[in-house]
Parts: structure tokens; sequence; C-alpha cells
């Protein structure tokens, strides 16, 4: 399978060529365009269970779509994430990756889609009670508001709520104040999210929650 970002960063989309044998999975709604011999098939994301549990406790779809070719030949399919921002590809090497609602576009078959527990601490940050989680040996594309960076965690780093876009399994999450109580409202910071590693953790360098306090106010 041939793939390229295209567009980055303020509108990254993907294009994937797909080959006979081949397909790509995407997330509910990321289609764009596809070759009238693009095949398309719904399927629950991650089975039924897991599907209603990202659903009403992630803020995932119940469906993804699996794209292959129907008639043998390349079909061409492009998809690209529900806010204009960056898109990144991320490889898998028998390991896991938790995204984040929202940010998950694309994988390739070969990795398998699940959901896991985030924790309270998530919910209070207002990331959801349940993550999406990948794992396997393949490919996992994710987009963002914003460009998107990648930052190495060794012990403890401090990030903004929603602006977290996926990491890695061995790292670990909690909630607190920016400061002090006086500081975390005053500074209109709030609650952050303290990420220890060691592990490696995917950015945006924009909030939809930012965007629609800046539209409210205006």
């Amino acid at each position: 399978m041939k793939t390229e970002i295209r567009h980055k960063p303020a509108f990254a989309t993907l294009h994937a060529q797909i080959e006979s044998g081949e397909t790509i999975i995407g997330e509910s709604d990321a289609m764009a365009s596809m070759t009238a011999n693009t095949r398309i098939r719904a399927r629950w994301n991650g089975g039924f269970l897991m599907a209603v549990l990202l659903k009403f406790f992630g803020g995932e779809s119940l469906f993804v779509n699996w794209f292959t070719t129907r008639d043998g030949q390349p079909a061409d399919v492009v998809l690209t994430s529900g806010t204009p921002g960056d898109m990144v590809e991320i490889p898998l090497e028998n390991t896991e990756l938790f995204i984040q609602p929202g940010s998950f576009v694309a994988c390739t078959s070969t990795l398998t889609l699940g959901v896991g527990w985030a924790g309270f601490a998530s919910w209070i940050g207002g990331e959801g009670l349940f993550r999406l989680k990948v794992n396997g040996t393949g490919t996992v594309w994710v987009g963002a508001y914003g460009s998107i960076f990648e930052k190495q965690v060794q012990e403890e780093y401090v990030v903004d709520t929603s602006h977290l876009v996926a990491y890695e399994p061995t790292i670990r999450i909690r909630e607190g104040f920016a400061g002090g109580i006086f500081s975390s409202f005053f500074s209109g910071e709030g609650l952050v999210s303290r990420v220890s590693g060691p592990g490696k953790v995917f950015l945006q360098s924009r909030s939809m929650a930012g965007l629609a306090s800046w539209t409210n106010s205006h």
C-alpha cells in the first residue's frame, strides 16, 4: 500500500493507494473521495461492546470503514480528519498506542482496534472515561486541530487539557492544577494533565475548547 500525507500542516489529508488484497481502516465520515472501484464496508469499532463503550464514554464513532479494491485494480481513497490541522503517521512494532477521542483517522488492517480504561482523571480533564487503543504491527494515522509535535517524556511533563493527541502505554496521566489554586483559576489555565514517562506523547498546538471559548466571547 502506498500512502502519503498531503497539504500539511493546516489541511492535512491522507492519500492511500490500495492494491489487491490490501485494506485500510478509516474513521467513520473520514472519506473525502475515492475511485469508483473502491469497496467500502462498515464494521463495529472494535466489536459491538467496545463500539458502544467508545461511543458513549469516549466520544468515538460506533463504526469504522474498511476500504478495499473492488476489481483487483489499484484503488485510491482520500481520508481527512474532522478538524483542520495536521496529521502524522505512527508505525507500531508489536506494541500499543492510546489515542484521544476524535484523533483517530485510519490504520492498516494488521492493527487491532480496542478500548482501554482511561480513568477518572481523564474524565475530569474532559477526555472521557475510555480511550481508543490500537495494538499490533502496522501503521496508524492520527489527526489534530493545529500542528502535531511529539515529546519524549522521561519524568513529568505538564500538558494543558485537550492538547493531548496520542501516547505510548508506558505514559501515566494524572490531572491537577497548573499551580496554586489562586494562580490556576486566575491565570486561565485551570486543570492540566501531568504526564509521566518514560515514553512518547503526541501533542496538538491548538485546542477545540480554546476555539470554542474564543468564538463564544465574540
